[in-house]
């Protein structure tokens, strides 16, 4: 039995109605390289169950504590059915992107049950017709619950299910497959212990946040970082429906390399945040919507120390960085990006980058779950903001990977969203073909963004701008004129599409 840390339970806690709280993915393959240019639903059913062993995720299930007096545990399902997580389904013809997004959407909006390890797999055949993609393609969706893993475990857990090369790799012969049965009493005794260890955990959290204290203060003396201001609200901001909305467009990674390269200091993720900064700009531009002071996106960051690498669950850290979407300039933004996001970083590190995953592990599960309902059922959650969408980089795997001998050739990474937060971004980093590319997709509430083609445009035309100008920059022409190119083809709304 292992018990699910502080910020695991949260996770838990955190899921109301209309926010389920699992993360996933779409994986799309190009079967003409597997063996005999087929891959066979019995065979990744085969591969996956060879593989169950090299993962915990797999056969694990929440034993709760009776009465909320303890965070839940995982422990094997004696009942585990492999066939019930793994699914066989099919896109109706024609098979073409939009319906694919439409079915990965369906799918990610519907929880996961809690009396069974919390994850499922949909392998999705009827890719015929899908542009950029060779055809008789099929894809696989992921999603595993939150509190199982992060983004940083997830790319460790998409790597048990793949292999370098068409060969299927065997993983050897499994250890005995041991199953523990929960005892009531003997949970409700290591909750009673856990009550009497609070007080020194606390009375450690209270050690860290002096010198804490001092740091943030020292640095903002020394203006190391500044304070953001009050987050405007925008259409992303309120109440969360049940109806989610994907979607997502790949960029050459050559070409943000280049475009980082012209700006002395900034990283590939400043590039990524000035992208969708400017896709956020355009898209609430066109609806009349955006606001004069700046929006804020909130950026997970991975605490993990070299020795907790392999560790499962969450080690997520937090910083808030302006996106500059005040800025009309996409290279004064990109610059202007890159110092808030090193402001933002200072003041993590000033914090303490751990402290929000120690904070966790001390409240109570019982407290922050009826805090979270309550905020929820009074409206404090949409009473303030925090931040006006999340943007979170996934690094995958630097090498051409094959599931059953399929060619991994596309994705589209998934991702929760948060109460008053109805727009999450995830930058997916991979190689496919031998060549880097840099997917930037989104996850949104169908209420707030009704046409999220649209504002898939709207983040190509934003990248678009941004290389034209900094080829403009590179090459000593007037920022002007590149923008004024990039333009040309003006992005307008589409009409909704009906589902």
């Amino acid at each position: 039995m292992q018990q699910l840390s502080g910020q695991d339970a949260m996770f838990l806690h955190a899921e109301l109605d209309g926010l389920p709280q699992h993360i996933g993915g779409v994986s799309i393959y190009d079967q003409s390289t597997a063996p005999g240019g087929k891959v066979r639903f019995k065979q990744i059913l085969a591969m996956l169950e060879s593989r169950l062993h090299l993962s915990p995720i797999f056969r694990r299930k929440l034993a709760f504590v009776p009465y909320g007096l303890g965070r839940p545990y995982w422990v094997e399902d004696p009942e585990f059915d492999l066939e019930y997580h793994v699914r066989h389904i099919a896109l109706p013809k024609p098979g073409d992107w939009r319906q694919l997004c439409i079915l990965a959407a369906r799918i990610h909006g519907t929880p996961l049950r809690r009396d069974k390890p919390m994850w499922e797999i949909y392998v999705i055949e009827g890719l015929n017709n899908v542009e950029g993609f060779p055809p008789n393609c099929f894809a696989m969706l992921m999603k595993v619950h939150h509190c199982a893993m992060d983004g940083a475990t997830g790319t460790q857990f998409m790597n048990i299910m793949h292999d370098l090369s068409p060969s299927t790799t065997e993983p050897g012969k499994p250890p005995p497959w041991v199953v523990e049965r929960p005892s009531t009493l003997g949970m409700l005794a290591r909750a009673y212990v856990d009550i009497w260890r609070k007080p020194g955990q606390v009375f450690d959290i209270v050690k860290q946040a002096v010198p804490a204290f001092k740091r943030i203060r020292q640095g903002a003396q020394e203006e190391q970082f500044h304070y953001l201001g009050d987050k405007p609200k925008t259409r992303f901001q309120g109440k969360i429906s049940r109806h989610r909305v994907v979607e997502a467009r790949t960029f050459d990674f050559a070409e943000i390399r280049n475009i980082k390269n012209t700006q002395p200091g900034t990283t590939v993720n400043d590039v990524m945040l000035t992208i969708v900064a400017g896709g956020l700009r355009k898209y609430l531009n066109s609806k009349g919507e955006l606001p004069d002071n700046s929006l804020v996106t909130g950026c997970p960051i991975d605490v993990r120390s070299a020795e907790e690498r392999s560790a499962g669950g969450n080690m997520v850290g937090f910083m808030n960085v302006s996106l500059c979407t005040d800025l009309d300039d996409p290279l004064a933004r990109l610059a202007a990006v890159h110092r808030e996001a090193l402001s933002a970083k200072a003041y993590a590190e000033a914090l303490g980058p751990r402290f929000a995953v120690d904070l966790t592990d001390v409240m109570p599960g019982n407290v922050l779950s009826l805090a979270i309902r309550t905020a929820s059922a009074t409206g404090l959650a949409e009473a303030s903001t925090m931040f006006n969408t999340i943007v979170t980089n996934v690094p995958g795997a630097p090498v051409q990977l094959y599931l059953c001998g399929a060619a991994l050739v596309g994705s589209i990474s998934l991702g929760p969203l948060l109460p008053n937060v109805g727009l999450f971004h995830i930058v997916y980093s991979t190689v496919q073909d031998k060549q880097g590319s840099v997917t930037l997709s989104f996850t949104a509430c169908r209420d707030m963004l009704p046409d999220p083609g649209f504002y898939a445009d709207c983040l190509q035309d934003s990248f678009e701008e941004l290389r034209a100008a900094a080829l403009a920059a590179a090459k000593g022409k007037p920022a002007a004129r590149a923008r004024k190119k990039a333009r040309a083809k003006k992005v307008q709304p589409k009409k909704k599409a009906k589902r």
